[in-house]
């Protein structure tokens, strides 16, 4: 497949964008290579863009004002949307920084191109919505998780979500992820290996 046909399969399996609406956008979207570390939004910039990953691993980290210390809050790997969704829909500046953890390939469309196919397409608007209900699901999953969820729970649901993780971004990010020190996170991986 091409890279316009895996947008618009996972388009469709997301949100039922038929052809006919998809053509509509096509465009509007835009392709953009990213180096490790470059930021696809930074702190305090409004994020003006929806990307759809085809490869690649990002994460979504704020700077602790007492300790100085990176947090990382989200990350986003193939076949995700990555997008700072608060900043993204009021268009306010966004409070935390997404980066690329690796070498990446993003389609991305303007939120202005968004809202336009909104007003042309059921199906658009339709999408739109489901993206905010991913979006609030997702930061309420993520909030749960840190409250009610064991660091061996949060790893594993980790591991789920995203089989490639260790292989694209150092421990120290994915312990900071999951909220605890680096060496707990290494005695949870032999654990998890010794099952």
């Amino acid at each position: 497949m091409n890279e316009n046909q895996i947008l618009h399969y996972a388009l469709n399996s997301f949100a039922g964008i038929d052809p006919a609406a998809f053509e509509l956008s096509l465009p509007y979207w835009q392709k953009r290579q990213y180096g490790k570390g470059e930021f696809y939004n930074e702190y305090k910039n409004v994020c003006k863009y929806l990307g759809f990953i085809l490869d690649g691993v990002f994460r979504t980290y704020y700077i602790d004002d007492v300790t100085a210390d990176e947090k990382n809050v989200f990350f986003f790997s193939k076949n995700q949307v990555v997008v700072a969704y608060k900043s993204f829909v009021t268009q306010t500046p966004c409070n935390y920084y997404t980066e690329s953890m690796t070498d990446a390939t993003v389609l991305y469309i303007h939120i202005n191109h968004l809202t336009q196919l909104y007003q042309q397409s059921h199906q658009w608007e339709r999408f739109g919505r489901l993206v905010a209900e991913t979006a609030f699901d997702l930061a309420m999953t993520r909030a749960e998780d840190l409250m009610f969820l064991s660091p061996e729970q949060r790893y594993l649901d980790l591991i789920q979500k995203h089989p490639d993780i260790f292989n694209n971004v150092p421990l120290y990010h994915i312990a900071s992820y999951l909220g605890i020190q680096a060496p707990s996170l290494s005695r949870i991986r032999k654990r998890m290996i010794g099952k």
